[in-house]
């Protein structure tokens, strides 16, 4: 038998969740009960407040990663217009510091387990470095940020990774669903569930097979595209004289993002037309990447683990021993900078 779990968590997208419920639904009556599906989450049987005005769904059990099958991990609804605690990207967060994301690290290791998304709950899974350097889509709005985590976006409906299937926009959940049933259980089983449904999948499912197109129009992000600095080192471009030192020394910072405060200390050195710079954050420490200096302002990309996996740009001003700026992720609202020299 064929065992989907779909896992749900607070303040999850309850289209997301209940779209794939409902398909799968079906499968299990056309398949005659060779496919069961469940509501998990993983802590166990509970309620479940959604991101929907609150409404409650009862999970029945825990997410078992080492059941063979497919487990679905919805993304997250709330607030879009901004960057509080009920903001989807705050909800996804606080869904990465659960036990959850270690649970979907064991399934995408399991071989005969198959990893699905839909909508926001790529980003869950790319936020906790699960999807690095793998295709995979989201919601639109949530493409830059998909690349920001160090994944490959893929402007497609649904993306077909092998073990890993992600939908993109809220609706697609259908999509992965029916798909997910047509993989597993065959196109009659799928073509009667959307009759039933009177609904037709959307788009071609991309898959890295087949002969490549030749082109090169993809629009690829600042962070990702340029080549990353080992040494955390540049040549200073439109520069101020009088600005070469401004930055120089060591700064104690604070980030304040949409899931806390990050303090960050920064070592940044200034020396014959290069820049040289580098983070710490508790025991990790980071280079910069492709540090600029322009008039009076200083700029870098910086890949930071914890509490996401991120690509951010900094962009700082100097004014004596105060520093003010913002650290900025795809379309993530920017998180403010404010430091101090300490030497």
């Amino acid at each position: 038998m064929l065992t989907v779990q779909i896992v749900i968590y607070d303040g999850f997208d309850l289209l997301d969740a209940l779209a794939p419920y409902e398909v799968f639904c079906a499968a299990e009556m056309y398949a005659e009960n060779a496919l069961s599906v469940e509501l998990v989450t993983a802590e166990g049987p509970r309620s479940v407040a959604s991101g929907t005005k609150g409404l409650k769904i009862e999970a029945s059990g825990r997410l078992s990663p080492e059941q063979a099958g497919i487990i679905l991990v919805p993304g997250a609804s709330g607030d879009v217009r901004g960057d509080g605690p009920d903001s989807p990207p705050a909800i996804l967060s606080r869904a990465v510091n659960t036990e959850l994301t270690g649970m979907i690290r064991q399934a995408l290791g399991q071989k005969d387990t198959i990893v699905a998304t839909v909508c926001g709950g790529s980003l869950l899974l790319a936020m906790a470095g699960l999807l690095e350097g793998r295709p995979a889509v989201t919601h639109h709005m949530g493409m830059n940020v998909l690349g920001a985590t160090g994944a490959t976006p893929i402007p497609a409906r649904l993306v077909d990774s092998g073990n890993l299937v992600t939908g993109g926009g809220v609706t697609s959940g259908l999509d992965v669903a029916l798909y997910l049933v047509e993989r597993k259980l065959g196109p009659r089983i799928a073509h009667a569930i959307e009759q039933l449904f009177e609904y037709e999948r959307r788009g071609t499912v991309w898959r890295e097979e087949g002969i490549a197109p030749d082109y090169h129009a993809a629009v690829i992000d600042e962070e990702t595209s340029i080549a990353t600095n080992k040494a955390g080192m540049s040549h200073i471009k439109d520069i101020k004289s009088s600005g070469d030192s401004c930055f120089d020394g060591d700064w104690d910072t604070t980030i304040a993002t949409p899931v806390g405060k990050l303090e960050v200390r920064l070592s940044i050195s200034i020396r014959n037309g290069t820049i040289q710079g580098k983070a710490t954050q508790g025991e990790e420490t980071v280079q910069f990447i492709t540090p600029l200096l322009q008039g009076n302002k200083l700029t870098w990309s910086l890949r930071i683990t914890k509490p996401l996996r991120l690509n951010l740009k900094f962009e700082v001003a100097a004014d004596g021993d105060q520093m003010t700026g913002f650290a900025r992720a795809g379309i993530l609202p920017a998180s403010k900078l404010t430091g101090k020299r300490v030497s």
